[in-house]
């Protein structure tokens, strides 16, 4: 299976989120130096994952993303389809 950049890169933001606590959220820079993306390419990947339903953001100080759903509960082609255009 081929996958587009902006399918590659915003799975592993979403799989970056999911590795993270359960009560725990991250911020779009500590995802963008944990994965050697630019913070301005993470926010428009999280926009639309957020878009989504896959991810919610929190704002403030301890604000930040996490997931809406267990990891376990997550279809990864429903993910790729999202990140493709269609959700």
């Amino acid at each position: 299976m081929k996958l587009s950049a902006r399918e590659e890169y915003g799975l592993r933001c979403l799989l970056r989120i999911a590795q993270c606590e359960r009560s725990a959220s991250l911020t779009i820079p500590e995802i963008a130096d944990a994965e050697g993306i630019a913070t301005h390419n993470v926010a428009k990947y999280l926009s639309i994952l957020r878009k989504g339903g896959f991810i919610a953001s929190e704002r403030g100080q301890h604000g930040g993303y996490s997931l809406t759903s267990r990891a376990s509960e997550i279809v990864i082609g429903e993910v790729l389809a999202c990140l493709g255009g269609d959700c």
